[in-house]
């Protein structure tokens, strides 16, 4: 107990060093750091006659010396004294203090300054006469690293101990006692050895920031000659042509640069002109690429309008390098500049114009500008990147409207240009950049106030624009070349049928290529907007990005486009071929949905005329691709997507008409697909009256022919039910009665449950008795009559409209409809019609995911436990499988009656007359009893033992009375309580 209150009250001390200690410290520091120094001096400034090797070991013992004197004294040497832009002195003057980071002072200023300016003549000496040795040239950046960057030593040793204390903390065993508090405490406390540890790594960090950032706020304040020269060593070391020097220098010189930001132009400039120089060496490249992709200098070209342009000039002038160790670090250097782009500074803008030391930034956009042409005879990979710089460039000039406005037409019209380039990347990051660039609002037909925005001077721009690019598109042939560039995107796989993601990335196979993606950024949000889960219109290959351009070029440039695109689009409309489909379904979608001005009666007639035209087409391969384009055409407008489109009653209304009874019925289906996704983006609680009717007409149609023959036609009919009543429903939430005159909820409601479980049970005999014919009869078997198919086929259809409400997330609206249902799903998973059992299935799989709330679970707890005494023991069984689930998933919101109520209902099954009920009912019960209710349990539990202790009593009883069972004597079916074939029973009656 002493040695316990000794130990806490011993807490730790700051040792203060005596003046007697200080003067030994400083003796040691002369004997083993100045006169290092000056050793090294004389080895480089001495031709000394020896071997080579043993003037290398010198070196090597003198540079690890300086190292290690420097290591020992850390920060307690002064740190080297910058020079000051007003004249000050050069006495360091602390701007703030950090407590705990300050220590006794050993040696001077003085002595550090002298010691930099021997290791730069020695450091001269070895890349001169010693460039190949990398062992020294490595020490000789250690030493630099100490002695200018003051504070790394400490860095060093902190981030090295919390590296190991991260590894070494999970592995110690720490005792019992508890040594922070006098007693003893329960669970694992972390001891007194790892808390003193803990404060000592946070004093090292402390030590290692106490003048960290003290230059970096201080505008007045710039490093010393001393320090530069320095810097230039660690910069030539960068660029040497050794890996590993290369690799210790660079990061000894990007923390000298974070540091002092002031000497990072001059590194820039540098750097930037080693990128440019058809002559440099790979290693200078190589090492110039690892400097500029720092975080630190790709931080400082948002403020320093001279290293922005040095920098982005040197890349874009660098494809003369033929090493491909070059391209790749140059590829890679623009791909984490593109990705950590954060703007320009403002103050690169008011200096638009080019001025004799640095140049403007329209000057600078000029000459990116005359780079990304593909008639320069560029590498396609520096013609994508000058296009990336130019499109990076313009977004960042938006906060600057004069600017912007002189640029904006140029620049749209030259991505306007390269959709029809032959290089597939440059029509891809062209698509990025008219989405980004194209606004597009003086035609749009749903302004009312267009005509009044005209007089406002911030429309001049987007009108001049629209002029430019009118220009361009009535050049002839361009709009139809634009399109089967376009097309070629598309990469169609001849496995499938699908579409290759990622606009056609299969198509680059380097790795270099595969950066290159990185540029093709989503700047808007994505589309869809409602959750995608018709399987029938999936996997398509409809870019919402290609028919956002046309849409913002007809908005942008009027009528003349759409005529253009007519013109255009009359041979790809016609083509067999699916890209050409796609990039057709991708206009038109545009076209429908840009809502323009003008002559907009001729343009929509032809537009529904060509719409019709693709409902009634046989061709089923690019059904995906058009029901995207009706669903993009019909999406609501403005961040909520609640206004209608312009056209979306056209849309509808040609949707709505109906097929020749002569098509196909993969024509009706598509049909009943594209309905489907139509009806999808309208919101019900927005619902205009036409949209009202155009639900009442479409739900009559699909509940008539609930009954088609085809199975992908009756697939369709369920999943745009589906949609169809679950917008009645919240359309009648929004605005009771409503509806009700003409469906209401009442009128579909009961066309589709009423009779459903006779239905049900018609099928379910019918497949009985046709079985039974079967193995009497094999000439009967001509299947059935056309009553009960049609009733088959009713019945798929339900299920096909309760699978599409669970997968959709619609059933939450729909649930009364679904607990009517319940029962033919229970009931027909097992029949002789394979196709609809496997729907029954699938709705079952679905189903007991579906939680339902109140009021739906007394409700849906009737109409589950109405099948317990169905003839049907498949039935019973399935009716077990549900509530395992069932209850489970309501365990929490379930009464205790209703409970109990589940509960009896599966203990009566227990003595069902079927064994495999028998056997599912207690592998129910048993899996029941360890959640549902303890008390249940319990009472079971107490139940089941007294009965099975009866049993063992009677037949204790029986075997002195008569004889054994001629098998089991144990077995549960030769008890009195269970089977009526038991032997002995046999016996005593005989």
């Amino acid at each position: 107990q002493d040695r316990e209150v000794e130990m806490l009250n011993f807490p730790p001390k700051w040792h203060d060093p005596s003046q007697d200690e200080l003067s030994f410290a400083n003796e040691l520091l002369e004997f083993h750091f100045q006169s290092a120094v000056e050793e090294l001096l004389t080895i480089c400034q001495t031709e000394v006659q020896s071997e080579t090797g043993d003037e290398k070991e010198h070196l090597k013992i003198t540079l690890l010396r300086i190292h290690s004197a420097l290591q020992g004294v850390m920060s307690c040497l002064p740190e080297l004294r910058p020079s000051y832009k007003d004249g000050r002195s050069k006495v360091v003057e602390p701007s703030f203090f950090i407590a705990g980071s300050s220590g006794s002072t050993v040696g001077s200023s003085e002595m550090r300054e002298k010691a930099a300016e021997l290791v730069h003549i020695a450091c001269r000496y070895l890349l001169k006469e010693r460039t190949d040795d990398s062992i020294l040239l490595a020490l000789v950046v250690r030493v630099i690293d100490a002695l200018v960057n003051y504070g790394s030593l400490e860095y060093d040793e902190w981030s090295s101990h919390v590296q190991a204390w991260k590894l070494e903390s999970a592995a110690i065993i720490e005792p019992q006692c508890n040594f922070i508090v006098p007693f003893h405490a329960q669970g694992k406390k972390r001891p007194r050895w790892a808390l003193v540890d803990k404060a000592h790594l946070h004093n090292t960090w402390r030590c290692s920031q106490s003048s960290y950032h003290r230059y970096r706020t201080d505008a007045n304040v710039s490093p010393s000659s001393l320090m530069v020269n320095l810097v230039k060593d660690l910069l030539d070391l960068s660029l040497h042509n050794y890996e590993t020097v290369r690799s210790y220098a660079g990061r000894s010189l990007t923390k000298m640069l974070k540091r002092w930001p002031s000497l990072i132009s001059d590194c820039v400039l540098t750097l930037t002109e080693n990128l440019r120089d058809s002559k440099a060496l790979e290693h200078v490249v190589l090492g110039s690429c690892s400097i500029l992709a720092s975080q630190t200098v790709l931080r400082h070209l948002t403020t320093d309008s001279a290293s922005l342009s040095s920098f982005i000039m040197g890349i874009l002038g660098s494809s003369h390098h033929e090493s491909i160790k070059c391209q790749k670090a140059i590829t890679e250097l623009f791909v984490k500049y593109n990705i950590r782009f954060s703007g320009i500074s403002r103050s690169f803008f008011k200096n638009s114009q080019s001025l004799a030391d640095r140049p403007g930034f329209l000057g600078l956009f000029s000459q990116i500008n005359a780079l990304g042409f593909e008639t320069n005879s560029l590498h396609w990979r520096y013609n994508l990147m000058a296009n990336r710089v130019l499109l990076l460039l313009i977004l960042a000039s938006r906060s600057e409207p004069d600017i912007y406005s002189q640029i904006l037409a140029e620049t749209a019209g030259h991505f306007l240009r390269n959709l029809k380039s032959q290089l597939p990347h440059s029509r891809m990051l062209a698509i990025s950049a008219l989405n980004t660039l194209l606004e597009g609002s003086p035609h749009k037909a749903s302004v009312e106030d267009s005509q009044q925005s005209l007089d406002h001077p911030e429309e001049c721009n987007i009108l001049s624009t629209g002029t430019l690019l009118n220009d361009i598109i009535q050049e002839e042939g361009f709009m139809n070349d634009t399109l089967n560039s376009l097309s070629h995107v598309h990469i169609i796989s001849d496995s499938d049928g699908s579409s290759k993601a990622s606009y056609g990335a299969s198509s680059f196979q380097s790795g270099s290529d595969k950066a290159i993606t990185y540029f093709y950024f989503d700047f808007s949000a994505s589309w869809p907007c409602t959750p995608s889960w018709i399987s029938l219109v999936g996997g398509g290959t409809f870019y919402s990005s290609f028919a956002k351009i046309f849409k913002r070029l007809i908005q942008q440039c009027g009528m003349p486009v759409m005529s253009s695109l007519q013109t255009a689009l009359e041979e790809f409309l016609s083509s067999k071929e699916r890209s050409r489909q796609c990039v057709a379904a991708e206009a038109m979608a545009g076209m429908l949905h840009s809502d323009v001005s003008g002559d907009l009666e001729s343009g929509s007639d032809w537009l529904m005329l060509q719409l019709q035209k693709v409902v009634l087409a046989p061709s089923v391969e690019s059904v995906p691709e058009w029901a995207s384009c009706i669903r993009y055409a019909v999406t609501g407008k403005e961040r909520s997507g609640t206004r209608a489109p312009v056209l979306r009653q056209k849309v509808l209304d040609c949707l709505c008409t109906a097929v020749p009874q002569s098509v196909a019925t993969s024509v009706l289906a598509k049909r009943y697909s594209f309905l489907s996704v139509a009806l999808i983006e309208i919101s019900p609680h927005k619902m205009s009256p036409a949209e009202e009717q155009y639900h009442v007409t479409i739900l009559n149609e699909l509940l008539d022919n609930m009954s088609h023959s085809s199975a992908q036609v009756r697939e369709a009919i369920g999943v745009a039910m589906c949609v169809a009543c679950s917008n009645v429903r919240l359309a009648g939430a929004r605005s009771p009665g409503v509806l009700t005159e003409q469906t209401g909820n009442e009128y579909w409601y009961k066309r589709l449950t009423d009779g459903a479980t006779e239905l049900s049970v018609s099928i379910q005999n019918n497949s009985q008795s046709k079985q039974l014919e079967l193995a009497s009869d094999s000439s009967t078997a001509n299947g059935l009559d056309n009553k009960e198919e049609a009733d088959a086929k009713r019945m798929e259809t339900i299920f096909h409209f309760m699978i599409a409400s669970l997968k959709s997330g619609r059933s939450s609206v729909l649930l009364d409809v679904i607990i009517a249902l319940f029962y033919p799903v229970l009931s027909l998973q097992e029949t002789s019609n394979k196709d609809l059992s496997l729907l029954a299935k699938s709705a079952f799989e679905l189903l007991k995911w579906r939680t339902l709330p109140r009021p739906f679970l007394e409700t849906a707890i009737m109409a589950i436990l109405s099948s317990v005494n169905d003839p049907n023991w498949r039935t019973r069984s399935a009716l077990l499988s549900y509530l395992r689930t069932f209850t489970y998933r309501h365990t929490f919101i379930l009464s205790g009656s209703e409970k109990s109520q589940i509960w009896q209902t599966i203990e009566k099954l227990l003595v069902d007359n079927q064994v495999e009920v028998r056997e599912h009912a207690a592998g129910v019960l048993a899996s029941l009893m360890r959640g549902i209710d303890k008390d249940l349990s319990k009472d079971f539990r107490n139940r089941s033992y007294a009965q099975a202790q009866r049993i063992l009593d009677m037949r204790r009883r029986n075997s002195k009375v008569g004889p054994f069972c001629c098998y089991h004597p144990w077995c549960s079916t030769c008890s009195d309580g269970f089977g009526a074939f038991c032997p002995i029973r046999h016996a005593k009656l005989a």
